[in-house]
């Protein structure tokens, strides 16, 4: 039996939120190879200037990310969707081995196959430079809190 990912498509507004704040919940835990199982297999995907196909090779990219961008905190916003499609806004914060601060803004495109795994991400992120003090995510390490602003209720 293949494996599943719930929600599956096609979407409606309440299951794409859905997979969205299970993605964002996922990449709070920055555990590359449990973020990495909600890819199919062969998963092709473009982080900025970076392209990998397949799970182990999301791994890696995750692995390398997470070593540089300590403390992260992400919180991602449905943009819209279609079928088997989402367009996703994030925002995450974190910062680097020196202690410089960074605030990074992005948008994905994903496409999920039958089993609600996805098949394909595009992601396009831009960075900038913050003060400690104009962070925004400042809960506990790990997903979210219910009840936390989402980007929209942020001003993001």
């Amino acid at each position: 039996m293949s494996e599943q990912r719930p929600p599956l498509p096609p979407f409606s507004m309440e299951t794409a939120i859905e997979k969205v704040r299970k993605a964002e919940d996922a990449w709070n835990s920055r555990d590359p190879e449990k973020v990495a199982l909600a890819y199919s297999v062969d998963s092709r995907w473009r982080n900025r200037n970076e392209w990998v196909v397949g799970r182990g090779a999301i791994v890696g990219l995750l692995q390398r990310k997470w070593a540089r961008e300590l403390d992260y905190r992400l919180c991602k916003e449905l943009w819209g969707f279609k079928e088997n499609r989402m367009a996703v806004r994030f925002v995450y914060e974190c910062h680097d081995a020196q202690g410089q601060w960074w605030r990074s803004f992005g948008n994905e495109l994903w496409e999920f196959d039958e089993h609600g795994l996805m098949q394909r991400r595009e992601a396009s992120i831009n960075d900038l430079k913050m003060e400690e003090a104009e962070r925004k995510f400042r809960w506990e390490l790990g997903v979210r809190p219910e009840g936390w602003p989402g980007l929209t209720e942020m001003g993001f």
